[in-house]
């Protein structure tokens, strides 16, 4: 695909050829960005150890295109934050030098690229805890339902953190942040989304607490957005974004009133500068849930004044559209990317996408449904 991809949809605007709202250039913050299609942040368990792996290099430099922006998949802040097997990390010094290896594999390319920072909370097993210990939450409250087919007993209890322990895990956040600037990244995504620890202290239906981060909006709010403004004064609120998903019930993890979060969490970031909001809309599909909504992230998007991006089970002609209308600025592909490395490619010529299989989503091997997914040309 030509790095020139933005300039030639100009062109042909000019010329009066088909213009396709998903490649034209775009600017966010100091990024310019040759199109819209987004690299969504993919879990693939693949980093044995905790540890980016030289296949994560070539995986995400396949999927690079110059200008395109690449969020990477869920890395863990500390020894505490793991919830599933071969996940990677960047809490430890050699987690950090073995993205290095993977970041400049994508800057090589000329892509930009983000690293997303994570912590399951009470989503975790004790076997993943030091010691064997109870995963931390918000609450004390386990998750009632499976998580995942691969993994279908139910989590353990988790342990409701103490007030005084709350800054320390703000303080995690914000050294997994300098981490991921020094192993050359662009910048971070704070994963808020799908059940995960800053979701379980969002959301009412699990937060539970009647102390200053339980109970109203604004205080189940307060611990996210701690972190927000902790990693924003240590690297620069350009670098960063946040991922929210408030309609979905991903990990047993609910909201009485999603848009009142949603818009909540969109003005306080907006008030914190932060580079841009990705959001997951109402529809979001999963290997394991449907969820569904008559509600839409129009007014999350009115409420937020940085870059706004968008995903769940986007298809081109959907992209397009949500490009053009102005509901969003950017839209992030999953599945369509992790199956077709030339996606942005293939959108420019409506081609046939490969399938994704669904299979080898999680397995361990470096190439089988990862690196081996073929190019169009």
């Amino acid at each position: 695909m030509s790095s020139m991809m933005g300039e030639e949809n100009n062109k042909d605007l000019a010329e009066g050829r088909e213009l396709i709202p998903l490649l034209t250039s775009y600017t966010m913050g100091k990024f310019n960005l040759s199109h819209r299609v987004v690299h969504a942040p993919l879990t693939r368990a693949r980093s044995y150890n905790y540890m980016a792996q030289p296949h994560g290099a070539i995986y995400y430099a396949q999927r690079t295109t110059k200008g395109g922006l690449l969020i990477g998949e869920a890395s863990g802040i500390s020894d505490t934050a793991q919830g599933f097997p071969n996940t990677p990390g960047i809490w430890r010094r050699e987690q950090v030098e073995a993205w290095k290896a993977v970041v400049s594999a994508v800057h090589e390319k000329g892509g930009i690229f983000f690293c997303q920072l994570w912590h399951s909370g009470r989503v975790s097993f004790c076997e993943y805890q030091p010691n064997g210990q109870a995963p931390i939450s918000s609450t004390d409250k386990a998750i009632r339902k499976a998580v995942s087919t691969e993994y279908p007993a139910p989590r353990p209890a988790p342990r409701r953190l103490r007030v005084d322990e709350i800054p320390m895990i703000v303080n995690d956040f914000r050294m997994a942040a300098k981490n991921a600037i020094e192993a050359g990244f662009d910048g971070v995504e704070i994963h808020g989304a799908h059940g995960y620890l800053i979701e379980q202290f969002l959301k009412d239906k699990v937060n539970d607490r009647d102390d200053e981060y339980g109970g109203s909006i604004e205080n189940r709010c307060r611990f996210p957005l701690q972190v927000v403004k902790a990693v924003a004064d240590e690297i620069g609120a350009d670098k960063v974004g946040v991922r929210l998903s408030p309609f979905a019930d991903y990990g047993d993890c609910a909201d009485s009133n999603p848009v009142a979060l949603g818009v909540y969490m969109a003005q306080a970031l907006s008030q914190l500068g932060i580079l841009y909001c990705h959001v997951v809309e109402p529809r979001m599909i999963t290997m394991y849930d449907k969820f569904e909504s008559s509600e839409s992230l129009i007014p999350i998007r009115k409420a937020f004044k940085g870059t706004f991006i968008v995903a769940g089970g986007y298809d081109r002609s959907e992209g397009n559209r949500v490009i053009s209308s102005g509901a969003a600025d950017l839209v992030a592909y999953g599945r369509l990317f992790l199956a077709n490395p030339d996606l942005p490619h293939r959108f420019e010529l409506d081609a046939e996408l490969n399938k994704a299989d669904r299979k080898t989503f999680y397995t361990t091997h470096p190439v089988l449904g990862y690196t081996d997914y073929p190019f169009l040309t």
